[in-house]
């Protein structure tokens, strides 16, 4: 099977289109946009300008994909919306495209969802298999590491970091950076601990389990400084990749690691 583009699309001479691609009723793909093999596209969806869609993908009625940035600084320069292979885009999800302040460009990365409402604005970057539940808001410039997941109505402030294999609970405000494997909740996010459900799930072993929690304690809950605890884990726990892989986003945060309540 080819493919397949419904009498009311309207899809632009200048897009592309690969192999057995499926557009639906009334939706529009407009100028110089890429969209690769086997990707599907609901009815209702807009696809706009400079936006580029791997293979695989689903994407659900009324997604709006690679609108311009909402930022008053933004003047009309060409950026654009990359997508990579196997996500999901469910109904009226929003991602624009990036500003020149962020390289001009807003990247998604593999087997993501992303689910109803939510928005991405001008210049995140999304790891792979990221999940957004329904109605999450990211501000411009947040970056999401693999595997990390956010539920619904959270709302991320502007260049926060949110690494690897964090979850975010629901209804939570991040203000600050959420450094891997940790579990943030609250009105304002604090630190509740690690993220043992979702790293169970991953087939973390209990060793490295035991070992997060141990330099959660040291980094949140013992009182000391940062340079003090992270000597502390050094001597106390020793290194691992998961270890190391805390240590490194703690030290090299830019806008402070969120906190613990």
């Amino acid at each position: 099977m080819g493919t397949e583009i419904h009498p009311t699309a309207v899809v632009s001479s200048q897009a592309e289109l690969g192999e057995k691609v499926t557009v639906g009723p009334f939706s529009v793909i407009e100028n110089k946009v890429r969209i690769a093999d086997e990707t599907w596209i609901d009815s209702f969806v807009q696809i706009k300008d400079h936006t580029s869609i791997g293979r695989r993908n689903a994407i659900h009625s009324y997604a709006c994909l690679g609108g311009i940035p909402q930022d008053l600084k933004y003047k009309g320069e060409t950026s654009s919306l990359e997508i990579g292979d196997d996500n999901r885009i469910r109904e009226y999800a929003s991602l624009n495209r990036g500003s020149l302040e962020g390289g001009s460009i807003t990247r998604i990365g593999s087997g993501c969802l992303i689910m109803a409402y939510a928005h991405l604005a001008h210049d995140c970057l999304l790891g792979n298999g990221v999940i957004l539940a329904n109605a999450v808001n990211l501000a411009g410039h947040v970056s999401i590491d693999d595997g990390a997941a956010l539920g619904g109505l959270c709302a991320v402030h502007q260049f926060v970091h949110i690494g690897r294999h964090a979850y975010i609970g629901g209804m939570t405000g991040v203000a600050q950076d959420v450094p891997p494997f940790m579990l943030v909740a609250g009105e304002r996010g604090w630190v509740q601990g690690v993220n043992l459900v979702g790293l169970k799930r991953l087939g973390y072993s209990r060793e490295q389990l035991t070992n997060l929690k141990k330099a959660h304690k040291l980094l949140w809950r013992s009182g000391l400084n940062k340079e003090e605890a992270i000597r502390r884990i050094h001597s106390e726990i020793g290194s691992s990749p998961e270890i190391e892989q805390l240590l490194a986003f703690v030290q090299n945060s830019e806008r402070g690691i969120i906190r613990s309540k």
